[in-house]
């Protein structure tokens, strides 16, 4: 992996970010930095930024990705060039120092066999899936964070057929598609520049003739533009959204496309999602051990559950 762009501004842990066993890094307002490593979480000591060197460092590295980072705007969630995220909190909606979380992505290499070999899915799973793919199935991952939601999503892309183009919706770019006809369009919603959100964007994808719509991980409004997108005639569709269950994520996908809306009715909108996916995969975590726990048909599949 190459940091090279935001090396010069986090030297402390320049080590942790050469490392490839590590995959997270964690660097608390306390100072206190954590790490993931082989599945494990574990406390480091003798790591130490200067007084006011990490908050200069990201507002710095904000600059550099056309971000804005300040006490206006304390928020910054950022693509790192070889595929990785960052994502940071400043003063004053943290205390005393800034909050950094850098997760080191790899899973752009994985294939459907890794995970069954990996026991996040199995082969029946693995085989259903491919095939829901193919035949255009619209599929929600569920899952908590850190989970494998991402690299589930990434490898069920892979099984898309090569002659289809796939647009790509994000806040964040994340996706890494191994496919090649594949446009990306990322919301602007945190820089200097006019914002430009999901809706804005879908308006302006639907009129690049995509076969597939894949919108990043559903975390709020653009809950209610996946479901539009749904609804256009596009089959095929993927995302991924943070749920218990996937019971669970059909009511979270329903409330979070009535957020910010004036009026709206939750058992309709629930109707209207249950109406709209074919297939929820849900994903747990437990310890180092993704896991696919729960692969459910919602509307006319044969297989009600496996």
């Amino acid at each position: 992996m190459s940091f090279a762009i935001i090396l010069p501004f986090l030297r402390p842990i320049k080590h942790l970010l050469e490392t490839e066993t590590v995959s997270e890094i964690m660097v608390n307002p306390d100072s206190t930095v954590w790490i993931e490593e082989d599945g494990e979480m574990q406390l480091l000591s003798g790591i130490h930024f200067a007084d006011g060197a990490l908050l200069t460092g990201l507002e710095v590295i904000a600059n550099k990705f056309g971000k804005k980072l300040d006490a206006d705007s304390p928020i910054l969630n950022l693509r790192l060039p070889d595929g990785s995220r960052m994502a940071a909190l400043i003063p004053p909606v943290v205390h005393p120092a800034p909050l950094l979380t850098i997760r080191k992505f790899t899973s752009r290499n994985f294939t459907m066999a890794d995970l069954v070999e990996r026991e996040m899915l199995t082969a029946e799973q693995a085989t259903v899936l491919a095939e829901s793919v193919r035949r255009g199935d619209n599929i929600l991952i569920s899952g908590g964070t850190s989970s494998g939601k991402t690299t589930l999503l990434n490898v069920l892309a892979d099984c898309i057929p090569v002659a289809e183009r796939i647009l790509i919706l994000e806040d964040t770019a994340e996706l890494r598609i191994r496919k090649p006809h594949v446009v990306s369009a990322e919301a602007q919603l945190d820089t200097h520049k006019t914002q430009i959100g999901f809706g804005d964007l879908l308006k302006a994808a639907l009129r690049h003739r995509p076969d597939r719509i894949i919108v990043g991980e559903i975390r709020g409004a653009e809950a209610r533009i996946f479901l539009d997108a749904l609804n256009t005639g596009h089959r095929g569709s993927l995302s991924t959204i943070h749920a218990n269950s996937a019971t669970d994520a059909i009511s979270r996908l329903a409330a979070l496309a009535l957020r910010g809306q004036a009026s709206g009715d939750i058992a309709a909108t629930r109707a209207e999602a249950e109406r709209s996916l074919d297939r929820i995969v849900h994903v747990t975590r437990d310890g180092g051990i993704r896991r696919a726990t729960e692969m459910c048909a919602v509307r006319h599949a044969p297989d009600a559950s496996i």
